[in-house]
């Protein structure tokens, strides 16, 4: 089997497992916990279901729709990256990294495609559900990324006399994201670290 091989089915086996993963865990927290539940499992790691419009950890700057179609936009030219670099004999870790980038970004695009047509939205205390298609509480394109994982590391309250932010409660981490951001940011950090001159020549 030659390299190119090797490396196509580790990358698609690397996408798959993470889209899998990633999606198990969204509805489970979605079909099991009411939105704003939080599972307290130590002091620095909790579960708390949340859902956002935006980007990675929960940002908001570009309309739902414009966003999602980057996204599927995004993941078809890294895709289509991955492809010509595994047919140009790239690093085993080069190859890892865009196939975490691209998993990631699929993960939340099934989200933002489907979650809206399949599940209703309740009131807390109540548990979504899933319902027929087209009866949810979005349209396609425009459903909702759902989020869970949150460590607040370390927190503290700034001095009263520090200006701007003086007596004001910081955390840190305080995003709260879930496992297909965590693909993407791996990606991203490890590319930056150790392929820093392949990025530079792009």
């Amino acid at each position: 089997m030659t390299l190119a091989r090797r490396q196509s089915i580790a990358a698609a086996a690397i996408v798959v497992a993470v889209v899998v993963i990633d999606q198990v865990i969204k509805l489970a927290v979605k079909t099991g916990m009411y939105l704003h539940e939080s599972i307290h499992v130590t002091d620095w790691f909790q579960i708390v279901f949340t859902e956002n419009n935006g980007m990675a950890f929960g940002m908001e700057v570009v309309p739902k729709l414009l966003l999602t179609s980057f996204r599927i936009v995004a993941v078809a030219v890294i895709a289509w990256y991955m492809v010509r670099v595994i047919s140009r004999r790239a690093p085993w870790g080069y190859v890892v990294c865009l196939a975490l980038i691209v998993a990631g970004a699929a993960g939340n695009i099934v989200d933002c495609l489907f979650y809206g047509m399949i599940f209703d939205n309740p009131m807390p205390p109540f548990t979504a559900q899933l319902v027929p298609w087209g009866e949810g509480y979005g349209t396609l394109m425009n459903g909702r990324v759902v989020d869970m994982f949150y460590f607040p590391l370390v927190e503290w309250n700034w001095p009263r006399w520090l200006p701007l932010c003086g007596g004001e409660h910081f955390i840190f981490f305080s995003p709260i994201f879930n496992f297909a951001d965590s693909a993407i940011s791996c990606g991203i950090v490890a590319l930056l670290i150790f392929y820093h001159d392949r990025l530079q020549k792009l």
